[in-house]
């Protein structure tokens, strides 16, 4: 897995840093707005290991547990 940053430029996304090959299939993760989304690099890498390992929760498990902070 590689984690990297970037900016939407001329509709296109434009990453800083090392680039990817292509045909890679990434994943887009946007704060619209004023949100802002903190998370330190390691979280997030470990985050996308469990998911590697598996270790995930359905949809609806995950709508399940957020309604219980409403």
């Amino acid at each position: 897995m590689k984690l990297a940053t970037g900016r939407i430029v001329a509709g296109k996304v434009v990453l800083d840093g090392g680039a990817f090959a292509e045909g890679t299939v990434v994943t887009v993760l946007a704060s619209e707005n004023d949100e802002t989304f903190l998370a330190s690099e390691a979280a997030l890498l470990d985050a996308m290991a469990d998911v590697e390992r598996g270790d995930t929760v359905s949809p609806e498990q995950l709508f399940e547990r957020l309604q219980r902070f409403a």
